[in-house]
């Protein structure tokens, strides 16, 4: 059984500490999520194991065939190479075929009477059945379509950068590996490619190591958590779910070694007032002890994130919405829309890509103006609109200067509260806080986007995917606080557990202007409809996704498989028909077990040959409907 060990590592950026003495082993078939605030060193930690970057001290064994495929937030890739050549780079004689198969194809679409190309066709054919390769293309282009990339032929170029994402994901699925290194794997993912998701991970035998925000997906693939806090990782065995008792536990723990602690801290600091002489070394080593003791209660008491604010007065009057029309083209937006939001609704938004959740919101907040009909706003409204992109952030500000920019201080629980204690409660601690914000991570430039936004004492949120990038524990404390928020909540998001905790009432946006309302979570609703929202509109995301490179909508069906196509159906009913017959002399072949074992292998044989027929059956029935 192949593992891989990790010893004694430490890291450092700057002057910050990420983590010191990490040591932890990942075994075959261990799937493990990594959760902890954005700034631990999560995704650090991935590239360290995947030799992207080093670390001060410490030390990774593994076997010297030990091989890793990683999946970064933010792949980069030739624009110029086509999409499945992409997922099967990985350098061996199989993939190497199966990409020249595919160029040669692609080629006698163009030139179908070329003879050159036509030998060269038949020549590579001899050479993927003797490789398997058709059972290699074809798995590849089935990863690729459930994670809603049709076009195989496309430049990697011309995709978005969701579809980039995603074809990065494809290829880390299909590279062989004894390890597998995913960094945030369900961005751009809609509701069906995440449940395939989980199913593929649990299905797969090699060790996974995943970064995530979305905490069902982390309690369906996990077995085991590593959290990594206070520059320490701690391991827990379970799903998310388990985690979260084992914590409780182990937090209650401390709070007692807490306790303990300050019941010796105030004898200590007794001890201290009766004008302790540092004479002896003994008493030398209890003023050193009193010290650390101070500084350790006082880390503990600061590292807790605390998220509260004041609202501005709300009143009726709210946002109110009436036949309402927005299209951008001949793409609809909205189409006779009509919403009324009262006081304290928490209105959840979701659906495909590119139907128009986004524009909603910037319709709303005004930064979007409607085709036909009227919204109204009331006259108490204070809105604070969290976008996707925090596009407000100066990268060359310091932490510090862009909060005071909104106030120096807030009225918090009858106390005026300072921007630089206001910091710390969001864990940017004093040593943070004259640090430029482009020395932080993405989670960090959102939690603290988040901080100024609650600063400006809104009565109305409006949340455009708030998960992306937060970590699990800024995610948790930011739903409780929206439960205890006084104003309106409406948000955008892909979040299950998220929309499940935060919203009782949805906007589902299916594409061409429909949206359907619904009173309760989004589960119950996923339950109710009977098949997940994004499917109802798949082919229009795809389309409205991808940029168009060439004015082409649909993938070019190519001069062999219209070819395919028509005999498929024959060769599928030829193979039933020979399974039949074989099945049929393994019922009369009685007691000789030669010619049995004979039959037996070739029902085999034939089985798995109409599985491969099926599959491709299914591909080709796609390809001529889209």
């Amino acid at each position: 059984m192949k593992f891989l060990k990790a010893e004694k590592l430490e890291k450092s950026i700057g002057v910050k500490v990420l983590w010191r003495d990490l040591s932890f082993s990942i075994i075959e078939g261990e799937k493990i999520g990594i959760v902890g605030i954005n700034g631990s060193g999560k995704s650090t930690l991935l590239k360290v194991l995947r030799g992207l970057d080093g670390v001060d001290a410490g030390e990774i064994i593994s076997p010297k065939d030990y091989s890793i495929a990683y999946l970064s937030q933010e792949p980069t890739f030739d624009p110029e190479i086509p999409v499945l050549e992409q997922v099967l780079s990985s350098p061996n004689p199989v993939n190497e075929t199966v990409k020249k198969y595919e160029q040669v194809t692609e080629l006698l679409s163009e030139s179908p009477e070329d003879e050159r190309l036509q030998q060269e066709y038949f020549r590579l054919c001899k050479e993927m059945d003797l490789l398997e390769g058709w059972d290699v293309a074809t798995r590849a282009k089935t990863v690729l379509s459930k994670l809603g990339i049709q076009d195989y032929h496309a430049k990697v170029g011309t995709l978005s950068g969701g579809q980039r994402k995603r074809v990065a994901l494809a290829e880390v699925l299909l590279t062989p590996a004894d390890l597998l290194l995913l960094d945030e794997p369900t961005n751009h993912l809609d509701v069906d490619m995440i449940d395939w998701l989980q199913e593929e991970l649990n299905r797969t035998q090699e060790a996974v190591l995943f970064v995530t925000h979305d905490r069902y997906f982390l309690d369906k693939v996990a077995t085991k958590i590593f959290e990594i806090a206070d520059g320490k990782l701690y391991s827990y065995i379970g799903n998310y779910e388990s985690y979260l008792e084992q914590k409780a536990l182990r937090e209650e723990e401390e709070l007692l070694r807490q306790e303990k602690a300050r019941n010796l801290y105030r004898r200590e600091l007794a001890w201290i007032k009766r004008g302790a002489k540092a004479r002896s070394t003994k008493q030398k080593a209890r003023i050193q002890r009193f010290e650390q003791l101070e500084d350790s209660l006082e880390k503990k008491v600061k590292d807790q994130m605390t998220l509260s604010a004041n609202t501005t007065r709300l009143g009726k009057d709210v946002i109110e919405m009436v036949d309402c029309f927005k299209a951008f083209g001949e793409k609809k937006i909205l189409d006779h829309f009509s919403l009324l939001v009262k006081p304290k609704d928490r209105i959840g938004i979701a659906g495909g890509n590119g139907c128009g959740k986004s524009t909603l919101l910037n319709i709303i907040a005004g930064k979007e103006t409607l085709d036909k009909g009227t919204i109204r706003i009331g006259q108490t409204v204070k809105i604070a609109y969290f976008t996707q992109d925090s596009v407000d952030l100066d990268d060359n500000k310091r932490i510090i200067e862009y909060v005071r920019e909104t106030r120096d201080s807030l009225q918090l629980e009858g106390k005026s509260v300072s921007a630089s204690q206001l910091l710390e409660r969001f864990l940017f601690p004093l040593s943070m806080q004259g640090n430029f914000i482009r020395t932080l991570s993405g989670g960090e430039k959102k939690r603290l986007y988040l901080l100024k936004l609650l600063m400006e004492e809104p009565n109305v949120l409006l949340l455009d995917e708030p998960t992306n990038d937060l970590d699990t524990e800024t995610l948790t404390i930011l739903e409780d606080f929206l439960e205890d928020f006084q104003g309106v909540v409406i948000a955008v998001s892909h979040d299950r557990y998220f929309l499940d905790k935060v919203c009782d009432q949805l906007l589902i946006f299916k594409g061409n202007g429909v949206i359907d309302k619904y009173f309760g979570s989004f589960s119950e609703y996923l339950k109710m409809a009977g098949k997940t929202l994004e499917r109802t509109n798949q082919r229009e995301a795809k389309k409205e996704e991808a940029p168009k490179a060439s004015g082409k909508e649909k993938k070019k069906i190519s001069y062999l498989e219209k070819k395919e196509w028509e005999e498929i159906d024959g060769k599928i009913a030829d193979t039933e028909a020979k399974l039949a017959q074989i099945r049929e002399e393994m019922a009369l072949s009685g007691s000789d077990y030669a010619k049995l074992e004979n039959l037996m292998q070739e029902e085999q044989r034939l089985s798995g040959e109409l599985e491969r027929l099926i599959e491709r059956w299914a591909y080709l029935s796609e390809l001529f409907d889209s």
